[in-house]
């Protein structure tokens, strides 16, 4: 078996998972309970567009059951109910997932997250934000929080080429993602930054210099996903036009594998891959499931002799 050279980094998989570094923390299997609190982004809203990100339909990511209509705490419920039969998990983390979770006031924001926290068996909450939707007010929520439970801020980049960011529509940019990292540092919550690989324009060796800059800021863990079309999407229409190739399977995993040989070992991984119901995919459709996508870099890995991080040595 493979001998890692640092003990974060798990012997099979050759990364540093995050299910391994929320097991080693707690000392149980976590799972994480996705929600919809009902939030929009100031991308959808006017603030700063409309429309959204061109590849985004919430459908695509979301449990059924996790629909803004449905009581936070039935969310919670169902959700803990079926991770608990489906991998025999203990506790479990709350997912603020769908749009831009920290995007209402302070009042509101503390309501939402603490009804969560009330539930059986919830030791914290992951926030998905945009790095330009976290006020001050809400990091000091956040602070607070994370004295008494385990929180990990989310955090969406995707590219680190502005030109990228505007053509998609993000309506931020790479320094709004700086900033907003610098100032949710150092405060005892964990903060994850979202990379989609696979943007028109973008080559493997532009998207390989986002590992630099991970490396490079006090971030703790990452969530990679390839650029897919789903129905619903302006994406889709680019893909139907001609105007937009999704990757290669193989071309994908090469490049995934090259990432995560340039990750610090102290970053866990908490995503290789995205999905999206076969009703609305457009394109790839590669037909895997997510840990199928897992093993296919893990054996990539193995099949070159290397590791997270190993380019760093």
């Amino acid at each position: 078996m493979f001998n890692p050279p640092d003990e974060r980094i798990h012997p099979e998989l050759r990364i540093h998972s995050y299910g391994h570094y929320l097991r080693r923390r707690f000392g149980c299997r976590i799972s994480k309970v996705n929600v919809d609190a009902g939030f929009t982004c100031p991308n959808r809203d006017g603030s700063k567009g409309t429309g959204g990100c061109i590849y985004c339909n919430n459908v695509s990511f979301s449990p059924k059951d996790t629909l803004a209509a449905i009581p936070l705490e039935e969310q919670v419920a169902h959700g803990v109910a079926y991770h608990r039969q489906r991998l025999g998990s203990e506790k479990f983390i709350v997912y603020f997932q769908k749009y831009t979770n920290t995007y209402g006031s302070v009042e509101m924001l503390a309501e939402l997250y603490r009804r969560a926290l009330a539930m059986p068996s919830v030791i914290g909450i992951s926030v998905g934000t945009r790095p330009d939707s976290l006020s001050d007010g809400a990091l000091e929520l956040l602070t607070e929080i994370a004295r008494t439970h385990y929180v990990c801020l989310e955090l969406g980049l995707q590219s680190m080429d502005d030109a990228i960011l505007a053509r998609i529509n993000r309506g931020h940019t790479l320094d709004d993602f700086v900033q907003a990292v610098q100032r949710a540092a150092r405060r005892n919550f964990d903060i994850c930054a979202h990379l989609i690989h696979g943007f028109p324009g973008e080559s493997a060796a532009e998207f390989l210099r986002t590992a630099e800059l991970i490396a490079g800021l006090p971030i703790d863990s990452v969530k990679l996903h390839q650029l897919h079309a789903v129905e619903g999407t302006e994406l889709a229409e680019l893909y139907r036009r001609g105007e937009f190739r999704p990757l290669e399977f193989q071309e994908y995993v090469a490049t995934v594998a090259d990432f995560l040989e340039r990750l610090p070992a102290r970053v866990t991984v908490q995503r290789l891959y995205g999905s999206a119901p076969l009703a609305i995919g457009v394109a790839p459709r590669w037909g895997l499931k997510n840990n199928q996508m897992w093993y296919a870099v893990v054996n990539e890995l193995v099949r070159r002799g290397s590791w997270q991080g190993c380019r760093l040595d």
